[in-house]
């Protein structure tokens, strides 16, 4: 039994009492909030075993390689890899420019690059950077109305062919909730010669994952949506890639020997991390995943598909809210929604003087909402510690929003 109550015992932050109510946190996939065994190990590391790693040979420099290295062996083990596959970055942002960067060098003018409109903004701007230095040409993924990847579209425009070199979606919308087809498109750019990115910063956390099941040939995420704290992000890559690929940074630690001729550079992942790497941030991401693992990703995806089921039954009962994205099956817990013709901004300072905190405007995925013919919206995104009352607190206070913009409503729910 998945006791949500005990769960939250270990987030001090949830007993804040926000404008004179209990906070409700609903902006979980923007970032999660942290259980105190996560703070207590950073805290324990800066207090106890501060050191820089690879370059001290003392006692505490070798205390904080080995807890580096142990949180890189743990990022390798919750996601199926091996150690030498994982490099550490300072968030996902960091690491999907490092894979456009370094891929980079496999692109002419003559090349393509493909990317879904339902991308954030970080899995679409590196790629625009990357054509521009190249020459390359960027195309795209549609989607449906309910915003799955259109593939039967992309397939009658030959979407994918002989002259793309790189894929790169999102394995699950930070918008919509909706997961990519990443099996089928995985298959069908590998025929092509091309290479897989996805981006897996909203499934990683919620869900149990094998990179391997993915299909991509680099996976990114981030440390602060999975309980772990700002400054980690992660970039699985398939080693044999990884090995062919250029540095992405020049420094310390990423090299084999320097002269002033020229210089040589590390295997994998080192090569990738130039400099003193995220250190605590790193070791913080180790607890957070030790934490998830006690309580079972299984556990928790089941909470989660609970929680958003739900969520998504209450929202039915607001008039006027039009939810961006399915309304019912597997999806993710990230719901965005717009409610009548009050800005989101509006909405979220109304929400929060009820102590509910979720994020308005558009998400940092802008073409999305172009889309779907909408500026902005909210969004509510739930995690393990998410309540049912939370869900039922933030209904109410939409309700309060409709009353205090005098919103009217006709027989059928719609704005009047």
């Amino acid at each position: 039994m998945y006791d949500v109550a005990a769960v939250r015992e270990d987030f001090p932050i949830l007993s804040r009492m926000i404008a004179g109510r209990p906070l409700c946190y609903l902006d979980s996939a923007n970032t999660s909030q942290k259980p105190a065994q996560v703070v207590d190990a950073i805290a324990d590391h800066y207090l106890h075993h501060n050191a820089n790693v690879a370059r001290a040979m003392h006692t505490l420099g070798m205390e904080s390689t080995v807890a580096f290295e142990a949180a890189r062996t743990s990022v390798a083990r919750f996601i199926g890899a091996d150690d030498h596959e994982i490099v550490f970055t300072k968030n996902a942002s960091e690491a999907l420019n490092l894979a456009a960067h370094t891929l980079s060098s496999r692109l002419g003018p003559q090349d393509e690059v493909v990317v879904s409109v339902a991308e954030h903004h970080s899995n679409i701007v590196p790629w625009q950077l990357a054509c521009e230095r190249t020459g390359a040409t960027l195309r795209w993924f549609d989607v449906t109305d309910d915003g799955h990847i259109d593939l039967d579209k992309a397939h009658a425009e030959s979407l994918i062919n002989e002259r793309t070199r790189i894929v790169s979606v999102t394995a699950m919308s930070n918008v919509t909730g909706v997961g990519a087809p990443l099996a089928q498109i995985a298959s069908w750019a590998h025929s092509m010669g091309a290479v897989v990115v996805a981006d897996a910063s909203q499934l990683v956390p919620h869900a149990p994952t094998n990179v391997a099941d993915l299909g991509a040939d680099i996976v990114v995420f981030t440390g602060h949506k999975m309980l772990g704290p700002t400054g980690v992000g992660v970039l699985w890559g398939r080693y044999d890639l990884l090995a062919s690929l250029p540095p992405f940074l020049g420094g310390g630690e990423m090299i084999e020997i320097v002269r002033m001729t020229g210089s040589t550079y590390a295997r994998p992942p080192h090569r990738f991390e130039a400099g003193t790497p995220p250190i605590a941030q790193a070791v913080g991401l180790g607890a957070a995943i030790d934490y998830l693992e006690a309580i079972g990703m299984e556990r928790i995806a089941e909470h989660d598909r609970a929680i958003t089921a739900y969520a998504l039954r209450r929202l039915a009962e607001v008039p006027t809210l039009r939810i961006l994205g399915p309304t019912s099956g597997e999806r993710g817990s990230a719901i965005s929604f717009t409610l009548a013709d009050v800005h989101p901004h509006d909405i979220m300072q109304i929400l929060d003087s009820h102590g509910v905190a979720v994020r308005g405007g558009h998400h940092c995925a802008r073409p999305l909402h172009e889309r779907f013919g909408v500026q902005a919206s909210v969004r509510a995104s739930a995690y393990l510690y998410t309540t049912t009352d939370e869900i039922d607190t933030l209904v109410e206070a939409l309700m309060d929003t409709l009353a205090f913009f005098k919103v009217r409503v006709d027989d059928e729910g719609g704005q009047s």
